[in-house]
C-alpha cells in the first residue's frame, strides 16, 4: 500500500510530459494507477471481509514514534473501492469530455491523479498525522481542480472559498488529534479509537475533530462552498464533491464512532447538524434551475443524511450508513458524469431550456433513471436497501425509549420527501418534453463517453440485488458496537411488510406530491426568507479580514525602514524583557574574561561600533561595523576555534563588498534628517536590545544543567566521521539536517537578493568572453602596440575584459595582482574543501575563498570579466550543489542506512600513495558550489547588473546632448 501511494505521487510528474505526446489520451494512462490500486483491494478483500486487518508501517520520525503506517480493514477497504473504482472511471470519462486543445490539460490529469493518491492514503493512514498530511493535501489538489478554470473569477473564487473552509478546518482537526495522541500516548488512530479515553480533555479534542470533519463534508454552518465548487469541471464534481474528498468527512465521523459515539454531545452535533443539513440542502435544491446545482444542494443534503447516521453509533446504524456510504457514491458520481454528458453537446445545464433528450438518447435515460432510484431510495437499488436498514435501526432506537432517535427518524423521513422531489424534478428538467422549448439532439458520441456512469448505475443496481452478499462485505465494520438486539438486523432486499417499509413508501408518495404541485412549492418558498445565510456570512468574515489587513497595512507598511526596525525591535524588548524579569536562572558568578588580549579586542569593537553611530559617510560607517566582524573572528582564534575564526573572516569580507556594492547606489553621505531624527528613541531602542541581549547570553549561560551533547562530538566526529575537525564534521554529519536547512535558506536568500535588483527577467546574461574571442584580443592589442612603438614585443592586457573599463576605472596594480594570484586563490579554496575533515576550512570556507576570487576578477575587470572569469550559471551552481549535498544524504536510504549517513574509503592509490575518502565531503562539495552560486549571484545582481544600469543610465543622459550637438 505504502508502494502504491508512492506511484500515486511519482506518476503525475510523469503526466505532464505524456501529455505533450498522448493528448486527452493520457487520461486512460493516468487511470492506470487507481485501477492498479482497485485490483490490489480487490485481492485482499477475501481477507479483509474475513476479519483481517492489513497493516504496513515505516518509522517516519522515531522519535516522537510517528510513522507511515496504513491499515486496510473493512471500513477503510469500502473507501478504497470508491476511491479508486470511481476514480479510474473519471479519468476515463475525462478522455471525452475534454478536447485536445483544453488549457492546462496535462496539469489537470496530474492533478487529478494526486488527488486521489492523496485520497487513498487519507483512507487508509493508521497514523494521524500521516492522516492530516493527506486531509490537508486533498484541501490543496481541490483548491487547484476547482479553479481549473483560471481565467474565470467565479472559478477562482470558488476555489479560495474551499480551501479557507476545509483547510481552516482541518488545522482545528490537527489541534483536536495532537490532543488526542497526548492523552493516550500514541499516534495510531487504530490505537486511539481502542483505548477511547474520556475526560473534559478528551471531549473537547473529539470536537475539535468534529469541526474539521463537518467542514470537509459540507455540514452546516460549512455547507455553502460545495454549491460554489460547482465552478469546477464536472469530473472533478462527479469525483471530488460526490464519490472522494466530502466523504473524508464521514469516513472520519465513521472511523471515530466506535470509540467515541457514547461520548457526551457526539450524537447531539451530529444528529442536529445533520438534520438541518439535510433539510436546507433539500429545500435549496428544489429551487435550483441548473442541472448541476440541483445535485450540488441534493449532494449537501445527502451529506448531511450520511452524518445523521454514522454518527448515530449503534450497531445498525453503523451498518447502514457504510452502505448508504456506498450506495451515494455510485448514484451521486453517476448523476454528475451524467450531467457532463448533458452540457458537453447540448451545451447547457438549465432545465428549462433542454426538452425531449429523453427520447433521443434513451440509454443515458436509463442510466440516469437508475442513479436517481437509487438515490431516492426504490427498489431494487442499493439506495433502497441502504434507506430500509437507516429507517429501521433508528425506529428501533426511538422505541428502545431514546428521543434523539425520533429527532433523527423524522428528520431523515422529511429530507428523503425532498429527495424524492428534488430526484423527480431532475429526471423532468433533464428528458422529458417541454411546451414550447426546441427538443435538443443526442448527445453521447462515443462508448467511453456513457461507459463509465452506465458501469456506477449498474453496479448500484446490481448491490442492491445482491443485498445478502453485500451484508456480509460490510457488516464486519458493525462488529465493534455492542448489538441493538438479540437480533441484530442484516441487509436484504426485502424485509417482509415492516414498518421502514411504509415510511419508505409515505415519503415516496409525498415527494411525488411535492413534485406534481411544483409550482406552487417554489411560490411558497418563494415566500419565506430566514435572512441567514452562512455564505453571506462568509463573505463579511472575508470583506471584514481583507478591511483589516488594508487598515493595518496602511498604518504600519509607512516606507521608513527606521520605523519597521523600530517595530520588531521594540517588540524583541517587551518579549524578551518580560521573559527575562521571570527568569530565575541566573549563574551564580560571571568571569569577564580570559586573557587581556581579550579585553583589548573588546575595547576597540567596542570604540568600532560607537564610532560607527557617529560616522559622516557610509563608507566609514560599513568599515566600522566590520571593524566589530573581524573583532569577533580574533575572539574566536583566541578561544582555539580557527574554523570559526577562518569563516568569520571570509564572511566579513564578502559582506564588506556587498555593502560597498549597494552603496554605489546611495549618495555617498548620510543625511543630516537621519543621523538627528528620535535621537532619543533610537538611543533607547539601542540601548535597550543591547543590554537585553546581554542579559540574555548571560542567562543562557547559567541556565545549563547539564553536560551538552556536544561533549560527546570529538569522539564522534574521529569515531564515526573518520574526522579531526570537529566543526566541518558537525556541519556535514553530524548536523547534516540543519547544513541541509541552511543551504536551502542560502539560495531563497540569493534568488530574493535578484528579484530585488534584475527589472525585467532574472536571466544570467552576463557577457561572456570566450578563448576565441580573448585570444583576437590579445593578438588586435598586441598589433596596436606594435605599431604604435615600433618593437618586436608589446604588453598585453593583464585581464581579458581589461581593455573594456574605461582608462579612469583601471587599477594596473590591481589587474597585476589579480592575473598572480587569482589562480592561486583557486587553488587555496580547493585546499580547504578537502582538508576541512581533519583541518580548519570545509566548504563554506572554500566556496567563501572561491568567491573572493571572483570578487577581485570583478573588482579588476568589471562586469565583463566577471562573465570571462564564471562562464557559468549562478542558478544552475546553487541547484547543482543542493543537489550533491540532497544526493549525498538520500543515497544510504538505497543501500538500508540512515539518511546522511557516511562512508569511509581507503586504499593506495598511485601515484598519490595512500588516500582516505569520506563520503560526506560530497556534501560538503555541494556546500562548497552553493557558497560560489551565492557569491556570483551577489556579484551578478549587485555588481553587473547595477553596472548595466548605470551604463544604460548614462548612455540615456547623454543621448539627447549629443542630439543638440549635432
Amino acid at each position: 500500500m505504502i508502494a502504491l501511494i508512492a506511484a500515486f505521487g511519482l506518476v503525475p510528474l510523469l503526466i505532464l510530459p505524456l501529455a505533450r505526446r498522448l493528448g486527452r489520451r493520457v487520461f486512460f494512462v493516468a487511470a492506470l494507477v487507481p485501477l492498479a490500486a482497485l485490483v490490489h483491494a480487490l485481492v485482499l478483500g477475501p481477507a479483509v471481509v474475513g476479519g483481517e486487518v492489513v497493516a504496513e508501517s515505516y518509522s517516519w520520525i522515531p522519535e516522537l514514534s510517528v510513522a507511515l503506517a496504513v491499515r486496510l480493514d473493512v471500513l477503510s477497504w469500502v473507501m478504497v473501492l470508491i476511491v479508486t473504482g470511481v476514480g479510474a472511471l473519471v479519468l476515463v470519462y475525462c478522455a471525452s469530455y475534454f478536447r485536445d486543445e483544453e488549457v492546462g490539460l496535462g496539469r489537470f490529469a496530474a492533478i487529478l491523479l494526486a488527488f486521489a493518491g492523496a485520497m487513498y492514503g487519507l483512507v487508509i493512514a493508521d497514523d494521524v498525522f500521516l492522516l492530516f498530511v493527506f486531509w490537508e493535501a486533498t484541501s490543496v489538489f481541490s483548491y487547484l481542480l476547482i479553479g481549473h478554470y483560471t481565467r474565470s473569477k467565479t472559478s477562482r473564487t470558488a476555489a479560495l472559498q474551499a480551501l479557507l473552509v476545509t483547510t481552516l478546518g482541518g488545522l482545528v482537526m490537527l489541534v483536536g488529534l495532537v490532543l488526542l495522541a497526548v492523552e493516550t500516548g500514541t499516534s495510531s488512530l487504530a490505537q486511539i479509537i481502542a483505548l477511547a479515553p474520556d475526560g473534559p480533555l478528551v471531549t473537547t479534542a473529539i470536537v475539535l475533530v468534529l469541526v474539521g470533519a463537518l467542514s470537509k463534508s459540507a455540514i452546516v454552518p460549512f455547507h455553502f462552498w460545495l454549491p460554489a465548487a460547482m465552478a469546477a469541471p464536472t469530473p472533478v464534481s462527479a469525483y471530488l464533491h460526490a464519490a472522494a474528498m466530502v466523504k473524508g468527512g464521514i469516513y472520519l465521523i465513521a472511523r471515530m464512532a466506535p470509540g467515541f459515539a457514547e461520548m457526551p454531545g457526539w450524537r447531539e452535533i451530529l444528529v442536529t447538524l445533520g438534520v438541518v443539513t439535510m433539510l436546507i440542502g433539500g429545500l435549496t435544491a428544489l429551487r435550483q434551475f441548473d442541472l448541476k446545482l440541483v445535485l450540488a444542494h441534493g449532494t449537501v443534503s445527502q451529506l448531511g443524511f450520511l452524518t445523521v447516521v454514522v454518527g448515530y453509533g449503534t450497531r445498525d446504524s453503523a451498518l447502514a450508513g457504510l452502505a448508504l456510504l456506498l450506495a451515494h457514491a455510485l448514484f451521486k458520481s453517476t448523476l454528475f458524469l451524467s450531467i457532463g454528458i448533458v452540457d458537453h453537446d447540448a451545451g447547457t445545464r438549465d432545465l428549462r431550456k433542454i426538452s425531449g433528450l429523453g427520447r433521443r438518447s434513451p440509454v443515458l435515460a436509463a442510466v440516469v433513471l437508475v442513479a436517481l432510484a437509487s438515490m431516492a431510495g426504490l427498489p431494487p437499488t442499493l439506495g433502497f436497501v441502504a434507506k430500509e436498514a437507516v429507517f429501521t435501526s433508528l425506529l428501533e432506537e426511538g422505541l428502545a425509549g431514546a428521543p434523539l432517535a425520533w429527532l433523527a427518524l423524522v428528520g431523515v423521513a422529511l429530507g428523503s420527501v425532498l429527495t424524492v422531489a428534488y430526484s423527480a424534478r431532475f429526471f423532468w428538467g433533464a428528458f422529458a418534453r417541454k411546451p414550447g422549448v426546441e427538443d435538443v439532439g443526442p448527445v453521447a458520441r462515443n462508448a467511453w463517453f456513457l461507459t463509465p456512469p452506465a458501469i456506477l448505475a449498474a453496479t448500484g443496481l446490481a448491490l442492491g440485488l445482491l443485498a445478502p452478499l453485500v451484508d456480509g462485505w460490510l457488516s464486519g465494520y458493525s462488529t465493534p458496537f455492542e448489538p441493538d438486539a438479540a437480533d441484530p438486523y442484516y441487509l436484504a432486499l426485502w424485509h417482509g411488510l415492516e414498518p421502514a417499509l411504509g415510511i419508505s413508501a409515505v415519503t415516496l408518495a409525498v415527494g411525488l406530491a411535492m413534485f406534481w404541485k411544483r409550482d406552487a412549492v417554489f411560490g411558497a418558498q418563494g415566500r419565506v426568507r430566514t435572512g441567514i445565510s452562512a455564505g453571506d456570512g462568509y463573505v463579511a468574515t472575508v470583506r471584514f479580514i481583507d478591511r483589516t489587513a488594508a487598515r493595518t497595512t496602511s498604518l504600519t507598511q509607512r516606507g521608513s525602514l527606521p520605523f519597521y526596525l523600530g517595530v520588531i525591535l521594540l517588540v524583541f524588548i517587551t518579549a524578551v524583557g518580560a521573559a527575562l524579569i521571570g527568569n530565575r536562572t541566573w549563574p551564580d558568578g560571571i568571569r569577564l574574561w580570559d586573557s587581556a588580549a581579550q579585553v583589548g579586542i573588546g575595547l576597540v569593537m567596542v570604540v568600532a561600533a560607537v564610532a560607527a553611530t557617529r560616522a559622516g559617510k557610509r563608507f566609514q560607517a560599513v568599515l566600522l561595523v566590520g571593524v566589530t566582524g573581524f573583532g569577533m573572528s580574533a575572539l574566536f582564534a583566541l578561544q582555539g576555534a580557527p574554523d570559526l575564526a577562518l569563516t568569520q573572516a571570509l564572511v566579513e569580507i564578502v559582506t564588506l563588498v556587498a555593502f560597498v556594492l549597494v552603496l554605489r547606489r546611495l549618495p555617498a553621505r548620510l543625511g543630516h534628517r537621519h543621523g538627528t531624527a528620535n535621537r532619543g528613541i533610537r538611543a533607547f531602542i539601542a540601548i535597550a536590545v543591547g543590554v537585553i541581549m546581554g542579559l540574555v547570553v548571560i542567562v543562557a549561560l547559567g541556565a545549563r544543567t547539564e553536560l551538552p551533547i556536544s561533549l560527546a562530538w570529538p569522539e564522534l566526529a574521529f569515531v564515526e566521521a573518520h574526522g579531526r575537525n570537529v566543526v566541518n564534521v558537525a556541519l556535514v554529519d553530524i548536523r547534516g539536517w540543519d547544513t541541509m536547512g541552511e543551504l536551502s535558506v542560502i539560495i531563497a536568500a540569493a534568488t530574493g537578493v535578484a528579484s530585488l535588483i534584475f527589472i525585467s527577467g532574472r536571466a544570467d546574461d552576463l557577457p561572456r568572453v570566450r578563448r576565441s574571442q580573448a585570444q583576437a584580443t590579445f593578438r588586435a592589442s598586441r598589433q596596436r602596440a606594435i605599431e604604435r612603438a615600433g618593437a618586436s614585443s608589446a604588453r598585453t592586457p593583464w585581464l581579458l575584459a581589461g581593455r573594456d573599463i574605461a582608462p579612469e576605472n583601471r587599477s594596473i596594480l590591481l589587474e597585476v595582482v589579480v592575473r598572480l594570484t587569482f589562480h592561486a586563490i583557486i587553488v587555496v579554496s580547493v585546499y580547504l574543501l578537502f582538508s576541512g575533515h581533519n583541518a580548519p576550512g570545509g566548504g563554506f570556507a572554500g566556496g567563501t575563498v572561491a568567491g573572493l576570487a571572483l570578487v577581485a576578477r570583478y573588482l579588476a575587470g568589471g562586469r565583463r570579466e566577471l562573465g570571462a572569469a564564471a562562464p557559468i550559471n549562478a542558478g544552475k551552481m546553487l541547484g547543482s550543489g543542493l543537489v550533491l549535498a540532497a544526493g549525498a544524504a538520500a543515497v544510504p536510504i538505497l543501500f538500508g542506512a540512515d539518511a546522511l549517513t557516511s562512508s569511509y574509503i581507503e586504499g593506495v592509490v598511485w601515484p598519490f600513495g595512500d588516500v582516505e575518502f569520506v563520503t560526506s565531503t560530497i556534501f560538503d562539495i555541494g556546500v562548497y558550489l552553493v557558497v560560489i552560486g551565492l557569491v556570483l549571484d551577489v556579484l551578478r545582481s549587485l555588481g553587473a547588473e547595477v553596472d548595466r544600469q548605470q551604463e544604460a543610465d548614462v548612455e540615456s543622459n547623454s543621448a539627447p546632448a549629443e542630439e543638440v550637438a549635432s
